[in-house]
């Protein structure tokens, strides 16, 4: 008999999902998923072996992670080209991680924006690295950002 029950892998796969709502990066839920996954083959096949169900583990989670990659993660440069997308970026607010004078930016926003948290930028103002800037359209598939001022009431 072995040591791992299937309720072991739905407990994992919980707390690795469960973990992916703290980290946001999508990689951990994958994971969990093929743990909860693991679980119910286990319980319909209880003589499955320890290396056989981390095995199978192992190859679910690449598998998920991989179809993630190659079909569901929204591919943000395609996505520009929508209105609701344009929408959805104008007056975001990021930060510059990258600066070639000021005509090929790099900024990452806080969370991620239609599937990405770094986005490829050019800027009508002076910035330097570490600058909030603020979308203000977008060109030709590029972000469009001026420096973004905070205002604070006294």
């Amino acid at each position: 008999m072995s040591m791992i029950e299937p309720w072991h892998w739905f407990v994992f796969g919980i707390i690795l999902i469960l973990l992916e709502l703290v980290i946001t990066t999508f990689a951990l839920l994958w994971f969990g998923i093929a743990a909860l996954t693991v679980s119910l083959f286990y319980w319909l096949l209880p003589n499955l072996s320890t290396a056989t169900q981390v095995f199978m583990w192992a190859i679910l989670a690449s598998l998920c992670t991989f179809l993630w990659f190659k079909y569901i993660k929204p591919k943000p440069k395609q996505q520009l080209v929508h209105t609701k997308a344009q929408q959805i970026m104008i007056g975001q607010v990021g930060m510059v991680t990258q600066n070639q004078v000021n005509t090929q930016l790099n900024i990452r926003f806080p969370m991620p924006i239609l599937g990405s948290d770094e986005w490829p930028a050019v800027c009508t103002d002076e910035v330097l690295i570490g600058d909030r800037v603020q979308v203000v359209e977008i060109t030709d598939q590029i972000l469009v950002v001026k420096k973004h001022i905070t205002h604070s009431y006294s």
